[in-house]
């Protein structure tokens, strides 16, 4: 069961599978902006770059929200870093999903009963400071997720590895792990968690200085970040493994302003900027190659479950009805987006279509309140600052008075939605976007992101206990289920399931459309997510 690691020069080939392992599929996504053809400003966080061939400057869609400690960095410009500065023993391709040895030296190697892992270190492998990589580092990057200092506060990653007992140090390059269950997903699903210096992370004080200056082993090395100024890396000299640095350095602007991206990129200053307004598509078709993906990112709404009459899933259904998902993507998105016919996206290798599918249905729609004894329904509808979700929002409120019900709209960043509006008790619907598929693409890890756990389901949207329960046991059971199709008709279970509950679910999934210059880099291409990924590419010109 052995596997050819990619060869350095083949960046942009999908990288020879690991042959025990699932194929990722590509899929997820972006948001995307609207924007007219005409210039804009230029991005308002910027470095200063290096430039020459030596170089790669960019300019991606959002700023810089979060830390960069692996285990719980969820930010796009935080995952997009750590995909540069950190190594799983397995990562995803960012592009392609397709999974490769990174920190392992070679495949995973099971036990009998599936219950047992051993994975060995790339030789030589070594952090940024030169310190080397140990299979201690292994044990440690991953207990430090399972079993946190403070249980009350698990890291976002948690839920993801929830199938992993313990993981300890066999010798200095072997990390051995116990399970709980077979886990068939076992090899790509521990690219979720980035192995780190347990030197640097060891205590509370260690971990909070490394959220803000991290040490990792991948082929750059993070410089300088910040949501003013945006990110600078360059490369690693002590990285060994098979994603060599191709430039000395690379200059992150980033600014959620959709016409100064494409300013950046006419004006020569960046060779490549994320989330094309999609206005600007056929108008930079001419000179820039433009890369349209469909993706997993959604739109969606949320819903205060505990609270009526949003209690009531007829009224959460009523409303999705009542939407007409094909005008607001030829209105909104100007056609770069599918309706929600399921949780996941179309273009998932997973994919089944929900028994519950949101299709224009005025008349179901008032129904449905009816039914549930509401009129003249009036709330305030909270909506993150992405470009595509207020773009989106005045169309939805305008098609909800024709079923009687009369929303406010309020926006404001990601930041205070999650941490001010959400968490009160006066909260009631929430329209944002959402990606996990930048962690990976199988159902399982998808489904985990926004239904399993606390976060969302307990502490966000509210869902009672008896239906958080039944769907952790449908994912669980999944989850230890080795046979595909048994494994998959759980999936469908899951997935009809939060699609007749609905306490928070997609309107539409977006297609991700990235712009870059042929002229100036060689061997990248725009990914399915929200980010911009350099692994292997090269500046010329």
């Amino acid at each position: 069961m052995s596997t050819t690691v990619e060869p350095k020069e083949s960046r942009r080939r999908p990288p020879r599978r690991l042959r025990s392992l699932a194929v990722a599929s590509t899929a997820a996504t972006l948001a995307l902006g609207l924007v007219a053809c005409s210039g804009g400003p230029a991005s308002t966080n910027a470095v200063e770059g290096s430039g020459g061939k030596t170089s790669i400057e960019t300019t991606l869609a959002f700023t810089l929200s979060s830390g960069f400690d692996p285990g719980n960095a969820s930010s796009a410009v935080a995952t997009a870093v750590n995909q540069h500065t950190f190594e799983g023993l397995i990562d995803l391709d960012p592009v392609t999903r397709e999974p490769y040895r990174a920190l392992a030296k070679e495949d995973p190697v099971a036990s009998a009963d599936g219950l047992t892992y051993t994975v060995a270190v790339r030789d030589g492998a070594k952090f940024s400071d030169g310190t080397p990589v140990t299979a201690e580092d292994v044990a440690w990057s991953f207990t430090r997720v399972l079993k946190p200092a403070d249980p009350k506060a698990p890291p976002l990653m948690q839920g993801f590895v929830s199938f992993i007992d313990s993981v300890t140090a066999k010798d200095a390059t072997t990390a051995e792990f116990k399970l709980k269950y077979p886990f068939a997903l076992f090899a790509e699903r521990i690219a979720v968690i980035k192995i780190l210096p347990k030197a640097k992370t060891a205590d509370a004080a260690a971990s909070k200085a490394f959220d803000t200056a991290p040490i990792g082993s991948g082929p750059f090395k993070l410089d300088s970040a910040s949501k003013e100024s945006g990110v600078k890396l360059s490369k690693n000299p002590n990285y060994n493994g098979p994603r060599p640095a191709k430039v000395e350095t690379m200059t992150w602007n980033t600014t959620s302003e959709a016409s100064a991206r494409v300013s950046d990129l006419q004006g020569g200053r960046v060779q490549a900027i994320e989330s094309v307004p999609y206005l600007n598509v056929d108008s930079l078709k001419d000179k820039y190659t433009v890369d349209v993906k469909q993706a997993f990112n959604q739109v969606f709404l949320m819903f205060n479950s505990s609270a009526a009459p949003f209690n009531d899933k007829r009224v959460r259904q009523a409303l999705h009805y009542a939407i007409n998902k094909d005008e607001v993507i030829k209105t909104a998105l100007n056609g770069y987006g599918s309706p929600a016919t399921s949780y996941l996206d179309e273009g998932n290798k997973d994919y089944q279509k929900a028994a519950t599918v949101y299709d224009y249905n005025l008349e179901k729609a008032k129904s449905l309140l009816q039914e549930a004894g509401v009129t003249n329904l009036s709330f305030q509808l909270d909506t993150t600052d992405n470009s595509v979700v207020k773009d989106v929002a005045p169309l939805v409120i305008e098609q909800w008075k024709k079923i009687g019900v009369t929303a406010s709209l309020n926006t404001v960043p990601s930041s205070a939605i999650y941490g001010d509006i959400v968490p009160k008790d006066t909260f009631r619907v929430l329209m944002a976007t959402g990606d996990p598929s930048v962690f990976g693409v199988d159902t399982d890890l998808l489904m985990r992101w926004f239904y399993y756990g606390e976060t969302w389901p307990g502490l966000r949207y509210r869902w009672n206990a008896t239906d958080r329960k039944a769907m952790a046991d449908l994912l669980d059971k999944a989850a230890q289920t080795s046979d595909e199709t048994a494994r998959k008709a759980l999936w469908k279970q899951a997935l009809d399931k939060v699609a007749d509950e609905a306490p928070l679910y997609p309107i539409l999934h977006t297609k991700v459309v990235t712009a870059y210059d042929p002229a100036k880099l060689s061997d990248f291409s725009g990914a399915a997510t929200t980010g911009l990924y350099f692994l292997g590419a090269s500046r010329k010109g």
